[in-house]
C-alpha cells in the first residue's frame, strides 16, 4: 500500500502543532527564534532540521470594518462578500499552508543520488538513508520543491520520512496525530484522492469554485514527475504558497539541450565535411 498526506489549506489554523510534534517525535533541534519583523512565520521554509513547516500568508487586500460584524461569518469568510455589507480594513486575509516532503511518484532526488541513499521503502515514500548518505549534496538542486537541505552539523540530507518508524508499528505520522482541525489527513493514497475530490467537490458546491487539488500529475507533478504523494487543497494559485505550478524533472530540460546540440554538432560537420570536399 501507497502511503501518503492530503492537506486541506481551507481548514488549517496555523497553530504549528505539527511543526512541533514533528520535531518532538524526530528529535529535531529548535530553530524559528528570531522574527523576521515582516511575517509571523518565524521558521519561513523546509530544512534539514524542520520537515514541517506552517507557511503563513498575508494577504494585503484591505477591506473596512464598520456596523455589526458577526466574528464567526468573517473568521470563516474567503471572499470578497462580508456579512451584512461591512467592509474590513486591516491585515487582509489571512492562509495558512503546512508544508512537507511532496514523495514525487518520480522523484528527482532520488534519480540524482549517486550512492543509494535515498530509496523507495515499502509504504513507497520517499526515504533518504541516512548510514548510506555521503552528503554529496546533489539531491539539493534536484528537488524542484525546494524540500531537502543539508543539516549544517555534518552535512548530510534530511527531509520528511513520513514518520517510517510509525508507520512499521502501526501508527500514523506525529504531524497527522497532533492536527487538531484535520487539515493533515494520512492514509492509502488512492483513499486520499477520492478524499480531495470529494472535498474539492464540497467547497466548490458551498460557491468556493477556486478550490482545487495540487499534486496530481496534470497540477504540481508535471514535468516527468508523474504526482506527488503529498497532495494539497488550495484556494489560489500555486505561487501565492510557494510552490510551483509545472514543476519538472531536471532531466527533461536537459533532453531538450542534448538533442539541440547534437542536432547543432551534425549540422556543422555536414558543413565542414562539404567545405572540405569543395
Amino acid at each position: 500500500m501507497a502511503t501518503g498526506f492530503l492537506t486541506d489549506t481551507t481548514v488549517c489554523i496555523g497553530c504549528k502543532a505539527c511543526e512541533v510534534a514533528c520535531k518532538q517525535w524526530n528529535q529535531l533541534p529548535a530553530d524559528g527564534y528570531e522574527f523576521t519583523g515582516d511575517s509571523y512565520d518565524n521558521t519561513k521554509q523546509l530544512s534539514g532540521t524542520t520537515w514541517r513547516h506552517v507557511a503563513f500568508i498575508e494577504n494585503p487586500k484591505k477591506r473596512r470594518l464598520t456596523g455589526d460584524i458577526d466574528l464567526v461569518a468573517l473568521a470563516e469568510d474567503v471572499t470578497e462578500q462580508l456579512p451584512n455589507g461591512a467592509e474590513l480594513d486591516a491585515l487582509g486575509r489571512w492562509a495558512f499552508m503546512s508544508d512537507v516532503c511532496k514523495h514525487c511518484v518520480a522523484a528527482p532526488c532520488q534519480q540524482a543520488c549517486p550512492t543509494g541513499s535515498i530509496i523507495r521503502n515499502e509504504f513507497d515514500n520517499v526515504y533518504i538513508q541516512p548510514d548510506i548518505c555521503n552528503g554529496c549534496g546533489y539531491c539539493v538542486p534536484a528537488c524542484p520543491y525546494g524540500v531537502i537541505t543539508q543539516a549544517p552539523h555534518d552535512g548530510r540530507a534530511f527531509k520528511c520520512t513520513l514518520c517510517y518508524d510509525r508507520q512499521v508499528d502501526g501508527l500514523e505520522p506525529a504531524c497527522a496525530k497532533a492536527c487538531p482541525t484535520n487539515s493533515i489527513q494520512f492514509g492509502d493514497v488512492e483513499d486520499l484522492k477520492i478524499m480531495a475530490e470529494e472535498r474539492v467537490r464540497e467547497l466548490q458546491d458551498k460557491g468556493y469554485t477556486q478550490a482545487y487539488v495540487w499534486g496530481t500529475p496534470e497540477v504540481g507533478g508535471t514535468g516527468g514527475i508523474g504526482g506527488n504523494h503529498s497532495k494539497f487543497i488550495l484556494m489560489d494559485e500555486p505561487e501565492t504558497y510557494n510552490l510551483p505550478k509545472h514543476p519538472y524533472l531536471p532531466q527533461e530540460k536537459v533532453k531538450g539541450g542534448v538533442i539541440a546540440g547534437a542536432v547543432a554538432a551534425g549540422v556543422l560537420g555536414a558543413v565542414v565535411a562539404l567545405a572540405f570536399r569543395d
